[in-house]
This record gives structure tokens, C-alpha cells and sequence, in this order.
């Protein structure tokens, strides 16, 4: 079972959730999957293991709602990134540059974590909805930046999926297992060009 036992309805309910999966976030981080316990994770709330179990039946479970929990969150931080580009109307490489940094910040915050959900976490279906509704949405507002630049060729579309796509795979591996001898910082900064002449309306 991989769905919460119920849903919290009161506030106190929902303090209740928010404690005990910043509790499993930081046990996951530091002592990955293996050495993770649900009594643990109770313990570290500060709750009965019948709490925890009224709310989420197993470990599983709590992985799935943290994944659910960091992908709303990493969406929000994305698409708040490109209201702003929307505002301000940078140059193409501004535009990039923040998109880049921002998700690198979210690999590098608890990385641990981050590869332990994107590795062990079950791909539900709703969750595997959620992050494609997500990525939609994020290359959508990347498109039309695009195209008020005049970048991204004759399907900005196309092109934003794609560098939504892209810059996410390109960040995840060099980020959460880096290449011996190579900076992360560079590695950054190299993804930013790399989409950046991709992107550019000079092709």
C-alpha cells in the first residue's frame, strides 16, 4: 500500500503530517533507506508509531508523499523563477541562468535525500501524472519566454519541453554523482551555455 491510510482534514492533523515527514526527510537523508525505520521516524516526530501508521502504512508510502511533497515544492520554486522572468523581460542567457541555478539549488538542498526519492521512491501513477503535469507547465511558461525573445527556433514549444527535459537530466547526474576532478560550479555554468547556444536565435 503506497497511498496514505487517510487524508488529514483538521489543522492539528496536518501539523501532525508536516512533523512526522520532516522527521522521515531528515533520517532518510542521513541514514538512507536501509537504516530508516518507521518506529524511528515516530520516535523522531515525536509521535506514537499508531499515529504514524493512522496516517501513512509503511515506509514506502512515506516516500511517496515526500516525493509528492518536493515535487510541488521544486515546481513552485521553477515557475516562480519564470513569473519573475516575466516581469523583469531578461536576455536569454538571464533567463537561463536563473532557471539553471534554481534547480540546481534543488539537487544540492539535501542531495542525499533528493537521489534516495529519485532512485527508491515507487513511481505511482499519480505521482508520475503529477510530474509530467509539472514539467508541462514549467516548459509552457519557458515557451513563452521563448518566444518574446525570439529564441528557441520555430517550435518554442518543442524547445522548452526539451530544455526542461534536458537541464534537469544534465544537473541530476553531474550534481548528485559528480565526475572525478570536475566542479560542480563549472558544470553548472557549462549547462548554462550549453542551452543557451541551443536556445539562441542566432541558430
Amino acid at each position: 500500500m503506497l497511498t496514505p491510510r487517510k487524508q488529514p482534514r483538521q489543522h492539528r492533523s496536518r501539523e501532525t503530517v508536516a512533523v512526522i515527514l520532516e522527521a522521515a526527510a531528515q533520517l532518510f537523508q542521513r541514514y538512507g533507506y536501509a537504516g530508516t525505520t518507521t518506529n524511528k521516524i515516530a520516535e523522531r516526530a515525536g509521535v506514537s508509531i499508531g499515529s504514524l501508521y493512522q496516517y501513512f502504512p509503511n515506509k514506502d508510502a512515506l516516500l511517496v508523499a515526500l516525493a509528492e511533497h518536493h515535487l510541488a515544492q521544486s515546481g513552485e520554486q521553477v515557475a516562480q523563477v519564470l513569473a519573475r522572468a516575466a516581469e523583469r523581460r531578461p536576455s536569454l542567457l538571464e533567463l537561463l541562468t536563473g532557471l539553471v541555478r534554481c534547480v540546481a539549488d534543488l539537487h544540492t538542498d539535501r542531495p542525499a535525500l533528493h537521489r534516495l526519492l529519485f532512485d527508491q521512491a515507487p513511481r505511482t501513477p499519480g505521482l508520475v501524472a503529477r510530474f509530467r503535469e509539472t514539467e508541462q507547465r514549467i516548459a509552457h511558461a519557458l515557451a513563452g519566454e521563448l518566444r518574446r525573445i525570439g529564441a528557441g527556433g520555430p517550435d518554442p514549444e518543442l524547445s522548452g519541453l526539451l530544455a526542461v527535459q534536458g537541464i534537469e537530466a544534465h544537473l541530476h547526474g553531474a550534481l548528485l554523482d559528480p565526475p572525478a576532478g570536475r566542479d560542480s560550479a563549472a558544470h553548472v555554468n557549462a549547462v548554462i551555455h550549453l542551452w543557451h547556444r541551443a536556445l539562441s536565435p542566432d541558430r
